[in-house]
């Protein structure tokens, strides 16, 4: 193959890249305006931004690294952080949420985390 085809391939894998995760971010503005409770928008609030992000960041770490030759290890860094904070920051958010005792929809069938506290409260009851 010669450069250029190799070039072309690149920008397209950088563009799929940089798509991807501005659907994913999209997605996430339309989620927090949907979705009906704060468990459900918390959940459109994490998970799609982290992917979002994520095809962001890669696709701007490879456009850097092979246009420019520069090996951005902020690009890195801030992937690995959104990575690992982003999912635990929503966890301790709805868990807040939860023993605050904000209702669920009312379309919800249970509540797995309120069975669980109760099941931890008392052990001698568990079935």
């Amino acid at each position: 193959m010669t450069g250029i085809n190799i070039d072309i391939i690149v920008d397209i894998i950088v563009s799929i890249c940089l798509l991807v995760g501005t659907f994913f971010i999209f997605s996430t503005s339309i989620g927090l305006l949907r979705f009906p409770d704060v468990y459900t928008r918390m959940h459109a609030a994490t998970k799609a931004p982290t992917i979002g992000i994520t095809g962001i960041m890669i696709g701007a770490f490879l456009f850097l690294y092979v246009e420019h030759g520069i090996m951005s290890g902020k690009l890195i860094l801030g992937l690995l952080f959104v990575l690992l904070t982003v999912p635990v920051s929503g966890h301790m958010i709805s868990r807040a949420a939860h023993r605050s005792d904000i209702a669920l929809w009312g379309e919800n069938v249970r509540d797995d985390y309120a069975e669980a506290v109760k099941a931890k409260e008392n052990p001698e009851n568990t079935e």
